[in-house]
């Protein structure tokens, strides 16, 4: 670790903690556009970790993550946090998954100085914030009236990462590809080690994926030895799958679901059932192969061929996997309505 850490021109000293305002451009109003960011750094030397959410600017349970974080008031055992409440500052401020030229910033790293308005974020953040670290934690939900069971996605063939995986703390582990020009893709190939941390809907707040992602932040700081060891109620072992797939709908019409997010299904499982407007059955939607829902559509709206149900395969696991997922639930308390507010 670097005696002086710098972001946008800004010396962060060991021991010491700053908010920041990193300068991204301006917008035709004049208005600076920055993202904020929040560094904490111990006095002993050790790993830099950056917390990011938002990168899908409609995805909010991260920014929430991220605030209550910055409120606990971490101390560092060594080491130093870099915490990114938004990402995406302009899709923010517009409410929308992309960028104001339509594009997905996710899929325009590592970007460009002299590229489009998305690229020229990603360039930013990767050179400002991402290329100082040694591992990230990336914050996500699911599309806009989609859901996700919190479960992290990363390369689970690297014995490092797999290690920060199960220490988070959520019962499902997707090894996931890296996708072409993607936050992931990027710090990847500049030697840091990623998990991308899925939960929730998009423009909503979920209690359960917030307080989740909370608790896996501090286990994998904790794992990282950051912050002092963590007690645990019980221990959740995760799971491993390689395969998932999205059921889609064979009809078109208004949706009647009779399965839930976590919850266990055999082959031939009817999921749903798709009406016309005068409540007619013209379909139902059956599973084809027996798992876990980890993310589903909430809208009650379906066009022939939309995606609806996210199932992941486990096999004979499938039985342990659900009563995790039941221990994870039980484990969420409510949070106290005096947490304070930044």
């Amino acid at each position: 670790m670097a005696q002086t850490l710098t972001i946008g021109g800004i010396d962060i000293a060991p021991g010491e903690q700053k908010q920041l305002q990193l300068p991204v451009s301006k917008l035709y109003t004049d208005t600076e556009i920055s993202i904020p960011v929040h560094v904490i750094r111990s006095k002993k030397p050790g790993p830099t970790v950056f917390i990011s959410a938002a990168v899908h600017g409609d995805e909010l349970n991260g920014i929430e993550i991220t605030r209550r974080l910055i409120a606990q008031q971490l101390k560092l055992t060594r080491g130093t946090l870099i915490v990114v409440p938004m990402v995406n500052v302009y899709g923010v401020l517009n409410q929308s998954r992309y960028m104001p030229d339509r594009r997905d910033l996710n899929r325009c790293f590592p970007g460009s100085a002299k590229g489009t308005p998305a690229g020229r974020l990603a360039h930013i953040f990767l050179n400002e914030i991402v290329k100082h670290c040694d591992y990230g934690i990336d914050l996500h939900t699911g599309a806009i009236h989609r859901s996700n069971l919190p479960q992290i996605r990363a390369n689970l063939k690297d014995d490092e990462t797999l290690m920060l995986a199960e220490a988070f703390g959520v019962p499902v582990l997707l090894n996931a590809n890296l996708r072409d020009g993607s936050l992931r893709e990027s710090a990847v190939n500049h030697g840091a080690r990623i998990l991308l941390y899925e939960a929730g809907e998009a423009l909503r707040f979920d209690e359960l994926s917030i307080q989740t992602g909370i608790k896996g932040v501090l286990n994998v700081l904790s794992a990282l030895g950051m912050i002092r060891k963590r007690r645990s109620k019980r221990k959740i072992e995760p799971f491993v799958t390689n395969r998932s797939n999205w059921t889609r709908a064979n009809a078109s019409g208004f949706v009647r679901d009779f399965v839930e997010l976590g919850q266990q299904v055999e082959k031939g499982t009817v999921l749903s059932e798709i009406n016309s407007p005068l409540g007619a059955v013209i379909a139902q939607v059956i599973s084809h192969r027996a798992g876990i829902i980890i993310g589903k559509q909430n809208i009650p709206l379906v066009q022939e061929g939309d995606a609806m149900f996210h199932i992941a395969y486990f096999g004979e696991a499938d039985d342990e996997v659900a009563e995790h997922i039941e221990t994870m639930q039980e484990q969420v308390q409510p949070i106290s309505a005096a947490m304070p507010l930044l």
